[in-house]
């Protein structure tokens, strides 16, 4: 509530607090002025002694311009006895005290607003979240190529055992086994050899 005013002054009103979570805040300052300006300025100041500006807005009948400080990213905008700006990407350090200040800029005589009771903006700490770092090879991938290589590994173990078990089977036979046949000598059918013993041949040991 704006109480009513002499010619050619501006009475400013702001809300007391403002509570910032998503790193965005819009400040309006109402104001009140029954001049005749024709060219004002508006500006946005931080700090109990308003040392910093930090944006401001300048209009006349055609024209609006508006600028920010490098270290914060706001905007000004006006509207029917009301000056609104934005912040964005605050930061909890930035918490603070903020004041509007409006100026007649022209015609003569120059006008400004007493000092406000200003808006506290309070800008809660961001919290910062860790992000586990991920595997580049996804893990269904992952756990495919290792089966596979599971499978194929017992594969082969099966495969070597069952040759290995029978290399093993045929060296047994081969060392139990004798040809324990009877053999007769040439010229010599019928002594005693069974009929189907093959008949030995002693003629490469003769000198």
């Amino acid at each position: 509530f704006l109480p009513s005013l002499p010619e050619n002054k501006i009475l400013v009103a702001q809300h007391p607090l403002l509570i910032v979570a998503n790193q965005t805040a819009t400040l309006v300052c109402n104001y009140k002025y029954n001049g005749t300006g024709k060219e004002f300025r508006a500006s946005l100041h931080k700090g109990t002694d308003s040392s910093v500006e930090v944006c401001f807005i300048s209009w006349n009948t055609t024209k609006i311009s508006s600028n920010s400080n490098k270290e914060f990213n706001c905007q000004g905008d006006r509207d029917k006895n009301k000056v609104i700006f934005n912040l964005w990407n605050m930061s909890a350090n930035q918490t603070d005290i903020y004041f509007c200040k409006i100026e007649v800029m022209y015609p003569p005589p120059y006008v400004y607003n007493e000092k406000s009771n200003g808006t506290v903006i309070h800008v809660k700490e961001t919290p910062i979240q860790i992000q586990e770092p991920q595997s580049a090879i996804p893990l269904w991938i992952l756990a495919t190529v290792t089966g596979i290589l599971a499978f194929y590994s017992m594969l082969i173990t099966a495969v070597f055992i069952n040759y290995w078990q029978k290399s093993k089977r045929n060296m047994y036979h081969q060392s139990d086994y004798m040809n324990m046949t009877p053999r007769h000598p040439p010229h010599q059918k019928n002594k005693g050899y069974p009929s189907y013993a093959p008949t030995r041949d002693y003629t490469a040991y003769r000198s």
